[in-house]
């Protein structure tokens, strides 16, 4: 199934990802650093929600108290959330 996952405070906007049971596939992030954002994309593609978390939770940019990764963290688990209540 489909996901999208608005960010809040990365450059990226959106992350768009498929998330079958609590495998992750497909990740595409919209802006955002293209170099690091396509590596993570592709890095973690077959991960369950379970090792994104346990990868790349806590990731902070900068000063920033987020990233690119960490909000995907989040976007995965809230979604895995969702589809099974």
């Amino acid at each position: 199934m489909e996901h999208v996952y608005y960010t809040k405070g990365t450059c990226s906007r959106e992350i768009h990802f498929d998330l079958q049971g609590n495998v992750v596939r497909n990740v595409q992030f919209i802006s955002g650093c293209p170099g690091n954002t396509i590596g993570v994309a592709r890095l973690v593609d077959g991960m369950t929600v379970e090792e994104i978390e346990k990868q790349l939770k806590g990731i902070r940019c900068g000063a920033k108290l987020t990233s690119c990764p960490d909000q995907l963290s989040i976007a995965v688990r809230q979604a895995y959330e969702r589809d099974n209540g």
